[in-house]
């Protein structure tokens, strides 16, 4: 591990140096480029260095303690100092363990979240609308943006589907671990007898893909064009901009009719349709991971019931990692970060466990 810190260490180097070149500087797309990277190794060689100096400490507590005829006070000060080293040590070890795990190539990403109300009828699409309220109130908590690619509205203001595009760095990083099922007991707006009903919905965090990355021949396409049709909306059913994107090999669906134009339309589609076609792709990469090692968090097992919000109870748990909090409110309001925390903590030490037994 310590060959490979200083490799990075001077790499890191190199980057600063370069960073600084006329060259570089003038040129906007290499600098991004360069700089990127930069701020990557930037968290390693800060722990490297701190676990550096620790062990320097370490090292000059153990020559003080080898000393004749020390005194009890410098003895004293000498095993403090050689205590706290080796827990700054241990503990930056640990974290650089974790740094230098192998990058998922798509947690800078931003994402499109696809959000679908399940068995539940209208109280399932109304838990979506929920979901998307709680998603988009986080992405602001984080100074991210959102646009809305499709949604087909209920006549009480829920979703039977709504997908939309979060924008911001480590968008993916953060959410990839909200695909799945997620199930709702609370008593329905529609409900007059004030009964607890179970519903659900799902959710999928897909990273959105690029044109240059994932291609897609106009002959693998079938673009249908018809009437907007929702719940309201002063140009529902007036003009036939809403388009359907049928691709052909794999018989994927994707409609939007979010916008007026069709041609705006016709690229938020084929937006999410890149999306799709790249997220099949991860999942099928990481089946053939998971035949080798079983990861539960973050496997993209979309019928995989992950979640569950208890609202007369305040309750939230995830079943993956066992976590319960009594937040719900404040989760429903956007507040996540614990929540999302210690879903990646997991992941990293079932992912340390699987690289130490290989």
């Amino acid at each position: 591990m310590i060959e490979k810190l200083k490799a990075v260490a001077g790499r890191f180097e190199e980057l600063g140096h370069r960073l600084m070149e006329p060259g570089v500087t003038g040129d906007p797309a290499q600098y991004a480029t360069l700089m990127k990277e930069y701020r990557r190794l930037e968290p390693i060689v800060e722990t490297y260095q701190t676990y550096e100096k620790a062990k320097q400490a370490v090292e000059e507590a153990h020559e003080m303690l080898d000393e004749t005829g020390l005194d009890k006070e410098l003895r004293e000060l000498a095993q403090e100092q050689l205590d706290t080293g080796k827990e700054q040590m241990e503990r930056a070890a640990q974290e650089l363990r974790i740094l230098l795990l192998p990058r998922d190539p798509n947690d800078e990403k931003n994402v499109i979240v696809e959000i679908r109300g399940g068995v539940g009828g209208e109280e399932a699409a109304l838990f979506a609308g929920s979901l998307y309220r709680m998603y988009t109130m986080y992405a602001e908590r984080q100074g991210w943006s959102c646009e809305v690619l499709n949604a087909n509205e209920t006549e009480l203001g829920g979703y039977k589907e709504i997908s939309f595009s979060i924008n911001g760095e480590g968008a993916y990083s953060r959410l990839k671990y909200e695909s799945g099922g997620h199930r709702v007991q609370r008593v329905p707006e529609t409900e007059t007898q004030g009964r607890i009903h179970t519903s659900a919905a799902t959710v999928a965090v897909l990273p959105e893909a690029e044109e240059v990355e994932l291609e897609i021949d106009p002959k693998d396409l079938q673009i249908d064009v018809f009437r907007s049709s929702g719940a309201g909306g002063q140009h529902v059913n007036k003009t036939s901009s809403a388009i359907r994107v049928t691709h052909l090999p794999t018989g994927m669906v994707v409609e939007c009719q979010d916008e007026r134009s069709q041609f705006k339309n016709k690229d938020k589609a084929l937006k999410v349709l890149r999306s799709r076609l790249l997220d099949q792709k991860i999942r099928e990469q990481n089946e053939k991971i998971s035949s080798e090692r079983k990861l539960q968090v973050g496997s993209g097992d979309r019928s995989e019931r992950i979640r569950t919000y208890n609202f007369p109870q305040n309750r939230v748990t995830d079943h993956r990692i066992g976590l319960t909090l009594y937040k719900l409110d404040s989760i429903m309001n956007g507040d996540l970060q614990e929540l999302l925390d210690a879903l990646m903590t997991y992941d990293q030490a079932e992912k340390l466990k699987a690289a130490e037994e290989e």
